[in-house]
């Protein structure tokens, strides 16, 4: 073999030969000249490998590790402990390395941890049906948008509450853009939760759909029931985009006779690994299956009754004629699915509600022991929103005590310049809380100085 070996000038000649070209250069003819560099690269001498190793981890070590920041950060994505055993069992061959389970008779482990990752996203949003798994939480939103629009085609208009997770208003207004679709913002109340009268009033009959969040991005647990009301009186859809972590606690969207429940399933054992890959999981009434994005899992009998599991519907454009695919996803998340279902079943029932009972206390005591004004002083799970006097140099400080704490919501709500979303999980201990309510009292100790 000749494995990590680089060509000669005799391979390099035998190649060009090959295809009738004299020179490299030959290669770059068609490349006008005055786009050519016409020097060298400025690259470094070579390193032998040891040097390259130790060269390398010198550079690591400028990335301050994880967990060496306590983070108060959320806005989607949260820091939660992921046990040991979804590393040992996703790190099996047969689940690490398969591609894709299109043939179910030697696919029937992966097909099987598709089945049941459905069932645990069903019971979890009380909807029927769920599909194996999307890219991640805003591409839910989008493709809700886009099944809303097969089941109103001519109800071209969104409803969006302001609640929503900003990534999501943007990726469903990239998507709507395409469609044609118009998407209409409606405002937050003055306690941080969806204005009902506002959306009662922009939701009209050409709205196909109406999409919420539970809680919202601002960590408001929303009062459902009236908004899916408002809704549903004018005929729309409606979507809401769920924490999957506070439903072993809240009503689940089932129960308000929401349309579909989307969300981001990053928190369901998949670490924060800066920023990706997670997943997305959908979940709706049973009557809008055949217009779900993606794949379905199904359960069946082979020939000898035996139980065995099969891709029941596949709607995806490289599965069927691109005019009739609801979405043009090229794969699922399924590893990352998998981190999903395991961790859900390493919770257990009764898991589900203590973490977010957990939560709940230490939002409750974060709340208090900070000490500020609140953004929204209703009821919360996990995360919420204060007002904190120079916010920058708050920032600054925290940062330098290594803590991260929290995502200025200037960035997307640039009427709360002054306001900061904090976030809690269990891993955020009542010492790590106290630590950042001394260096945020130590910056309004300077303000008001």
């Amino acid at each position: 073999m000749t494995r990590f070996t680089s060509a000669t000038d005799a391979d390099r000649g035998e190649m060009l030969a090959k295809i009738g070209m004299s020179s490299l250069d030959d290669l770059f003819a068609d490349i006008p000249e005055h786009l050519r560099l016409e020097r060298p690269l400025d690259l470094p001498g070579g390193m032998s490998e040891q040097d390259v190793f130790e060269h390398l981890a010198s550079l690591a070590e400028r990335n301050r590790h994880a967990d060496a920041e306590t983070t108060f950060l959320g806005a989607g994505m949260y820091d939660h402990y992921v046990p040991a055993l979804i590393d040992s069992i996703i790190s099996r061959s047969e689940f690490l390395t398969p591609y894709t389970p299109y043939q179910p008779e030697i696919s029937q482990g992966g097909l099987q941890v598709m089945f049941e990752y459905q069932t645990a996203i069903s019971e979890l949003t009380g909807l029927p049906v769920s599909n194996a798994s999307l890219y991640e939480g805003p591409s839910s939103v989008a493709a809700a948008g886009y099944l809303a629009l097969l089941e109103n085609g001519s109800k071209r208009r969104f409803v969006v509450s302001r609640g929503l997770h900003p990534h999501s208003r943007e990726t469903l207004e990239t998507y709507s853009a395409g469609y044609g679709s118009e998407v209409v913002e409606t405002p937050l109340d003055e306690r941080g939760a969806t204005d009902l009268e506002a959306l009662a009033a922009a939701v009209d009959e050409n709205t196909g759909a109406v999409f919420l969040q539970q809680p919202n991005f601002l960590g408001t647990v929303e009062d459902l029931q009236p908004l899916v009301d408002a809704a549903k009186e004018k005929g729309a859809l409606v979507v809401v985009q769920v924490d999957a972590m506070t439903l072993g606690i809240l009503r689940p969207p089932g129960d308000y006779g929401v349309d579909i429940a989307v969300g981001e399933g990053q928190p369901l054992g998949n670490r924060l690994d800066f920023g990706g890959p997670s997943f997305g999981f959908f979940a709706a009434q049973e009557k809008f299956i055949r217009k779900m994005p993606g794949r379905i899992a199904g359960e069946t009998v082979d020939a000898d009754g035996k139980r065995g599991f099969v891709l029941t519907l596949q709607t995806r454009e490289q599965h069927i004629r691109r005019e009739k695919a609801t979405s043009n996803i090229c794969t699922s998340q399924a590893l990352n699915a998998l981190m999903g279902v395991i961790y859900l079943s390493w919770l257990g029932k009764r898991g589900v509600v203590e973490i977010g009972e957990l939560m709940i206390r230490r939002t409750a005591y974060a709340r208090e022991r900070l000490g500020l004004d609140l953004v929204n002083p209703g009821p919360v799970v996990r995360e919420f929103a204060v007002r904190v006097p120079d916010l920058d140099a708050a920032v600054r400080r925290a940062r330098e005590a290594g803590i991260n704490p929290g995502y200025p919501l200037r960035r997307d709500y640039p009427e709360l310049d002054d306001a900061l979303l904090v976030a809690i999980t269990e891993r955020r201990t009542k010492a790590d809380i106290d630590e950042l309510a001394g260096v945020l009292g130590g910056v309004r100790e300077e303000v008001h100085a």
